[in-house]
């Protein structure tokens, strides 16, 4: 993450966040930390939340019949947590999420787990549309404790050039 601070009057800082367009390099990977333990409460109100009535997420007894055992974290809990550990490091100055692509959950989560996540920059290029910013494309690998996949995506992101940001524009 690209992180320092700006003096904005004697003694006075503020903390600067995020990447433009110019900080992404291709081929850089960035290890997102802390990790993130999943708890079986995330488990039950991610899924009740979001009105997921599959009893293999929140009914234990249900999910003692399975070949999992147990009750397993529902996928989009998974991305969304792999999502959000990523921003500080891929969206935080994003305009907009273009999208994401090619996901794959390739290996259960469980209450209990931690999750950890990484992301490579694979591509980027300035917009044709919207002077002033650029799209980069990145992959995002979550990995349990265990260092284990459990989950892969390509994603999108609209960023600004440097002095585009809403910060550079409005003293942020």
């Amino acid at each position: 993450m690209v992180k320092y601070m700006k003096e904005v009057g004697p003694q006075r800082y503020r903390e600067v966040f995020g990447r433009d367009y110019e900080d992404f390099e291709i081929g850089d990977v960035y290890e997102h930390r802390p990790g993130r333990t999943i708890s079986e409460a995330d488990n039950t109100w991610f899924t009740l939340l979001t009105m997921n009535t599959h009893p293999l997420h929140f009914d234990a007894e249900y999910g003692k019949l399975t070949e999992f055992g147990k009750p397993l974290v529902v996928s989009t809990l998974t991305l969304s947590v792999l999502v959000g550990m990523s921003v500080s490091d891929v969206s935080q100055k994003a305009i907009a999420n273009l999208g994401w692509d090619d996901i794959k959950m390739s290996h259960p989560v469980f209450a209990g787990d931690t999750l950890y996540a990484e992301t490579e920059v694979l591509e980027k290029r300035t917009s044709k549309s919207r002077p002033g910013q650029g799209i980069v494309t990145v992959r995002t690998t979550g990995k349990n404790q265990d260092g284990v996949v459990v989950c892969t995506y390509l994603r999108k992101v609209l960023v600004p050039l440097k002095g585009e940001g809403i910060e550079d524009k409005n003293d942020y």
